[in-house]
């Protein structure tokens, strides 16, 4: 019996009848020999670790566009966030943490610059539409590797497509990586929020206080306590009724006073049109995609699809670069 084996029989022998077992995943689309060290979905998570797509989640907005300062959330501090908080949960509960961390850790590689500025922007004017779960799919499968993609597993997929409120993961990993999501970005959110002066805390109102706690601190520690009391020996991952309510309510405040505050958000139209622009610059311009893009065009991927997966690819910094190197004309000199 080699590491990797051993490691699955621990699986087998500790993890929750309800967890999903390396053993038994249903395999990725291309078939691969097993690693002897590493289960499937470690093997997955350090895929996800080494990939382009994850180093770039450092120059990519969170909630703030371009922030001054240092301790603003960006999409990968989010993404790290995420993966603490689904890791703590599935210890508790004893399901894979390999498979949750691997979802959480890529679950917005798809993401596009400029947070959901960007994603509005690429929905609106692309014919197939864009959303960055499914493009975060489409990262792995397809775009990674110059096009040859990093092969993940059925369940780490599942878990990356259904991680928003609209979609429900086959798995218990999956749906801890979904609440996961909510949690840290309603948290950190805020934090940067009061950070920025555009909140303090003492504006959240005194009967969602009540409930879940007075800070930010206190309302992460609940959350994670509630999901991890109700749902411990159950087939499924919940909070109870009244924290869920809670947080739908924290959720709501949370929209009106910082995802659609006028001062929060003044410089996303810049951003969307920014975006909007480069698009139709690439729908004109096909011959400047990168080589690798313009293959899988040859292999019949339509040209829309593809100026998504470059535009959606690009940092914050590298999409204003790009548009100023196009649009803005530079100092002549000799």
């Amino acid at each position: 019996m080699n590491i990797r084996e051993s490691l699955e029989q621990w699986e087998k022998e500790y993890l929750s009848p309800y967890a999903m077992l390396s053993m038994e995943s249903r395999g990725r689309s291309k078939p691969e020999e097993q690693c002897d060290i590493r289960p499937v979905f470690q093997r997955d998570r350090d895929r996800v670790i080494h990939s382009k797509s994850f180093r770039r989640l450092k120059d990519k907005t969170q909630v703030f566009l371009t922030p001054e300062g240092d301790h603003y959330r960006t999409r990968l501090t989010h993404t790290l966030e995420v993966s603490q908080n689904a890791r703590t949960i599935a210890k508790a509960l004893q399901l894979n943490e390999d498979l949750v961390e691997a979802i959480a850790l890529g679950h917005d590689l798809g993401h596009t610059p400029f947070g959901h500025a960007g994603e509005r922007a690429l929905n609106r004017v692309c014919p197939y539409g864009f959303s960055h779960n499914e493009q975060s799919v489409r990262t792995v499968d397809l775009i990674e590797k110059n096009g040859l993609g990093i092969n993940l597993t059925y369940e780490v997929k599942d878990g990356i497509l259904n991680h928003q409120t609209s979609g429900m993961p086959d798995t218990l990993e999956g749906r801890v990586v979904r609440f996961s999501d909510k949690i840290a970005y309603i948290h950190h959110d805020m934090d940067d929020a009061i950070r920025g002066g555009i909140l303090k805390e003492d504006d959240v109102p005194k009967e969602i206080g009540e409930i879940i706690g007075y800070s930010c601190g206190q309302r992460l520690d609940y959350f994670i306590h509630d999901i991890v009391t109700t749902s411990r020996g159950r087939n499924d991952i919940r909070m109870s009724p009244d924290v869920a309510e809670a947080m739908q309510k924290l959720r709501k405040f949370m929209f009106e006073n910082v995802y659609q505050n006028p001062v929060a958000k003044s410089e996303e139209g810049k951003a969307e049109a920014l975006i909007e622009t480069l698009y139709e610059y690439y729908r004109k311009h096909i011959d400047k995609l990168p080589a690798f893009l313009l293959r899988l065009r040859d292999a019949g991927e339509p040209d829309e699809r593809l100026v998504c997966d470059h535009i959606a690819s690009m940092t914050d910094r590298y999409a204003i670069a790009k548009y100023q190197e196009i649009y803005i004309p530079k100092t002549w000199h000799r």
